[in-house]
């Protein structure tokens, strides 16, 4: 065991040195000169969360009745921007630190993976945010909690495959940051964030059926996973409880292996070329 422990150190030592430095370095950086500083990654969702409720939840009235709904919603609005935050700042990485990709020596990977956890520690700040609201709207924590962290990686894994990719791609193609913008949007308002599912679901009919196939989406489904183990599992539809048939219940999970391994094959296969096409 000390062997394998050390052969590890050996191996991943500096990586795991370097990726330090980075995430230390980006996250300072992230809000340098702003004046509420480490701040803004608490604001940014509270301020979505604010326009969202009230245009959603009280004039246009889609809310699943319960008192939770505010923090299901704000639970919602600080995944997605976790995941939103970590693409669109990750796909970049390679290019915006392709000085230094030149002049040190090392696995051009751990410039994405910073990325991504630099985002990852905002989310975990948001996530104390909601906890806090979450105390204060009374909600009933159940044994579920202990299922979040794996929702959690879940959703990690698959901010970390598609930013490989999309990192990837953006060294050959600077379009694919707008195109993403775009897709962001469709992806939003597409998915059961800002909307619960259940407002749809209980309307029956076609909408119904299109309702629990967003859950499909890995996406949606880990978003749900963690509002239906945090916050309500009585209220909280997701892809476990909507269908019976396990084939159904494992395509989110395969997609999320695949993203993530397609993510890594396509870095690694072209991460040599890189320095000479910047």
């Amino acid at each position: 065991m000390n062997k394998l422990i050390e052969s590890i150190r050996e191996r991943y030592g500096y990586s795991l040195v370097v990726l330090r430095g980075l995430v230390k370095t980006d996250f300072k950086l992230r809000y340098q000169g702003s004046f509420l500083g480490v701040a803004w990654s608490v604001l940014k969702p509270l301020m979505l969360f604010c326009v969202m409720y009230v245009v959603f939840g009280k004039f246009l009235r889609m809310s699943d009745g319960t008192p939770t709904y505010p923090v299901v919603l704000l639970l919602g609005i600080s995944s997605w921007q976790f995941f939103q935050e970590a693409t669109s700042v990750g796909l970049r990485s390679v290019v915006d630190r392709g000085d230094l990709l030149r002049k040190i020596h090392f696995p051009n990977y751990i410039v994405v993976v910073s990325a991504t956890v630099g985002s990852m520690i905002s989310y975990a700040i948001n996530l104390v945010v909601v906890l806090i609201f979450a105390l204060f709207a009374r909600v009933q924590f159940t044994w579920r909690v202990l299922l979040v962290p794996l929702s959690i990686l879940q959703l990690y894994a698959l901010a970390l495959g598609v930013t490989l990719l999309f990192a990837t791609m953006y060294v050959y193609f600077r379009d694919v940051a707008h195109i993403w913008d775009v897709l962001q949007q469709v992806l939003f308002y597409g998915m059961p964030i800002i909307y619960p599912l259940s407002y749809v679901t209980s309307r029956g009919g076609l909408l119904a059926v299109l309702a629990r196939l967003e859950l499909i989406n890995p996406i949606a489904q880990a978003i749900q996973d963690i509002r239906h183990n945090l916050i309500a599992p009585e209220t909280q539809p997701t892809i476990w409880n909507q269908f019976d048939q396990w084939w159904i219940k494992a395509i989110p999970l395969l997609l999320t292996v695949v993203l993530l391994w397609l993510g890594v094959y396509v870095f690694r296969r072209n991460s040599r070329k890189f320095a000479e096409v910047m």
